[in-house]
């Protein structure tokens, strides 16, 4: 009898202790709602939530996240996580506010308005600012910035997502990709190992639903990525036949044999690059001068020229982050996202912080992509082709080095008003059947998604369904009439980005039905030629 009153205590303390859990979540979900920031247009569509959640009480260590619930229905909707690269800089100053969030800074930082092209038509889309130091997210132990490395931040960035499960438990049980760029390259895939290898421990207790993952212009391979940054610097005319041949001459890219005469020789490529926009070397530079994130790049005047040219790149302005920087930095807008409008200093769109004290110690994560590809995750790698600091080869070189078995040859691909699943239409003809297009619509940099237009709208389609069937494509991009070809590969096939469709990415290709096939039979082209690889692990 005793025992049966001991076991009604304890279920009564276990509820009660649930109950009070559940309603201490509550009440700080409600507390972290967004109901108006700054300048933002008036909108019902737009539910966002930001605030902080803190890693460690006894170091004041503590990162701060903003999210928006997808626009209809958000609970039949998955959830995806970006990260900025750098590895020192924001994700709401770039991925929120200048590339894929609902709402972008406009120019001087004035205010907000809204973006077409933004992914939460078809995701809940979570935006961190990681590691600490970046953004809004602080730390007053000292000590942590000497911790920083790639381990670290994925423990933090892990430790994140199961307290901020707990303040938003709706989405425990939802799909739940990573996305990021450049830097992002290692915290991605980091992150969706640590969050696989965790959910096998704990069986069920903190499981995160974790689907695939999303990179960008990633930074993967040193090796590689060394490599490709001067093949692209040559083959893209930023650097002399001379030049080049220096660097083949001294440069065989192992960190472990690099040499004052390498080193010499890539002073010359960085030293050319700061005449132009590394990051997008088709774009006009950015010529104002506060933003930390184009020091390297500035001009200290504006004219008229600079305004005509970045018109022609509809949509491309290369001084986003100065905008971003211009907009959170009001006490006012801190104020509105419960951010703490106390710390020392400005906010950045990226934090010099962090890259002094960052610990490089990962050479390469294509192991960890083999772990997962054969894990069964899915998996999009997409690279912009004018990019010049993580080009689009470095992207070609480590896709190949995966040795995944080619499925289908190279092929054209017609992007069309209807679902993504339309690059498998033929018909070489009519690659060429609308001249003298736009260029425009097919040159991307660094961050595909902050350029709209052209294709963009192509990405924001549906995703498909977990149980669909898929190919794992790699689908480089060409242009018409003997343009550089755009390069691409990856596993996931997102509908978010809003590149100009000079995309090269790997990715899933879901089989198509019946009727996406008639669909497409009366489907007029779009003049974009992608040429794609379909392979898949263990298909063949």
């Amino acid at each position: 009898m005793a025992a049966a009153g001991l076991l009604s205590l304890c279920l009564v303390s276990a509820l009660a202790f649930s109950s009070c859990s559940l309603s201490l979540a509550s009440h700080q979900r409600d507390a972290d709602r967004v109901a108006r920031l700054p300048g933002q247009p008036e909108s019902s569509s737009v539910s966002q939530f930001a605030g902080y959640v803190m890693m460690n009480k006894r170091h004041g260590r503590a990162l701060f996240y903003w999210v928006f619930e997808a626009q209809t229905p958000p609970e039949e909707k998955p959830l995806l996580l970006w990260l900025n690269g750098g590895p020192d800089c924001s994700s709401l100053g770039y991925g929120a506010a200048s590339e894929l969030g609902p709402l972008r800074v406009i120019r001087e930082g004035t205010a907000l308005k809204f973006n077409e092209y933004a992914w939460d038509k078809e995701a809940n889309l979570l935006f961190l600012e990681s590691p600490v130091g970046a953004g809004f997210s602080y730390t007053n132990t000292s000590s942590d910035l000497d911790k920083l490395n790639d381990d670290f931040v994925a423990e933090d960035a892990y430790s994140f997502l199961v307290n901020w499960l707990q303040r938003f438990p709706e989405y425990k049980d939802r799909e739940f990709y990573i996305a990021g760029e450049s830097y992002a390259g290692h915290y991605v895939p980091q992150l969706v190992a640590l969050v696989s290898e965790r959910n096998k421990e704990k069986k069920g207790k903190a499981y995160i639903n974790i689907k695939g993952f999303i990179v960008g212009n990633p930074v993967t391979n040193d090796y590689y990525d060394s490599k490709g940054l001067a093949e692209y610097a040559w083959s893209h005319a930023v650097v002399s036949d001379e030049v080049y041949s220096r660097i083949k001459k001294y440069c065989d890219f192992k960190i472990s044999n690099w040499s004052d005469d390498c080193n010499a020789a890539m002073n010359i490529v960085y030293g050319q690059y700061r005449e132009i926009d590394m990051y997008n070397i088709y774009a006009p530079r950015c010529l104002l001068n506060q933003s930390s994130a184009s020091s390297a790049n500035r001009a200290f005047f504006v004219n008229d020229q600079f305004r005509r040219r970045t018109r022609m790149f509809s949509g491309y302005d290369p001084c986003y982050s100065s905008y971003a920087e211009d907009y959170f930095n009001k006490q006012e807008v801190q104020k509105a996202f419960h951010a703490n409008f106390l710390l020392p200093g400005k906010w950045h769109a990226c934090s010099d912080l962090i890259q002094n004290y960052y610990n490089f110690s990962v050479s390469s994560v294509l192991p960890i992509y083999s772990k997962l590809i054969k894990a069964g995750l899915r998996v999009w790698l997409y690279s912009g082709d004018a990019d010049g600091w993580v080009p689009v080869i470095d992207s070609r070189y480590c896709v190949e080095a995966l040795g995944l078995p080619i499925k289908t040859q190279w092929q054209p691909w017609y992007p069309g008003p209807g679902i993504w699943g339309t690059f498998f239409k033929k018909g070489l003809k009519k690659v060429n059947s609308k001249k003298g297009a736009d260029l425009e619509n097919f040159q991307k940099g660094h961050l595909p998604p902050i350029q709209r237009t052209g294709g963009a709208k192509f990405f924001s389609r549906p995703l498909p369904r977990a149980s669909s069937r898929f190919l794992f494509v790699k689908r480089p991009l060409t242009r018409p009439r003997g343009h550089p070809a755009c390069w691409a590969g990856g596993r996931f096939p997102s509908p978010y980005i809003s590149p100009h469709l000079s995309l090269n990415s790997y990715f899933i290709q879901q089989k198509s039905g019946k009727k996406e096939r008639e669909e497409r039979k009366r489907r007029s082209p779009v003049h974009t030629s992608v040429w794609r690889y379909i392979f898949r692990e263990g298909y063949l």
